[in-house]
């Protein structure tokens, strides 16, 4: 017998502007928030993506995803360091809840084994 397992696309949202973030921090109230800062020159940061998606079951209800292009808008990923207290790397996943960094990991110690273990935890 032959099972065909049908796997979600990361739906990612674009954060463009820090109105976004703000409204982002705002939403992880409600849901976990995970950002993913990216840079599109960067091999390392295009690999950390692509495992994410590859290797992560996503539940649109579980969290909503966001994707920074930081060539694009670096002040938004000052924005977010100022705030949340976690000093900007790239590639950077950071996991929110209720306003607050509960989660993050950059480079090669991205993986969704760990942002899983975060996202069951409660704040």
């Amino acid at each position: 017998m032959y099972i065909c397992a049908i796997r979600i696309s990361m739906k990612w949202k674009e954060l463009s502007s820090v109105a976004a973030w703000q409204a982002a921090c705002e939403r992880s109230c409600e849901l976990p928030v995970i950002i993913f800062k990216h840079s599109t020159r960067c091999s390392v940061s295009v690999m950390a993506k692509r495992n994410v998606e590859s290797s992560w079951e996503y539940d649109p209800d579980e969290a909503e995803v966001y994707l920074l292009d930081l060539l694009s808008h670096r002040e938004i990923s000052n924005e977010i360091a100022n705030y949340s207290g976690v000093k900007h790397e790239s590639p950077q996943l950071i996991l929110l809840k209720n306003k607050l960094a509960v989660h993050h990991a950059s480079h090669s110690d991205i993986n969704t084994e760990n942002l899983r273990q975060f996202l069951n935890r409660t704040v």
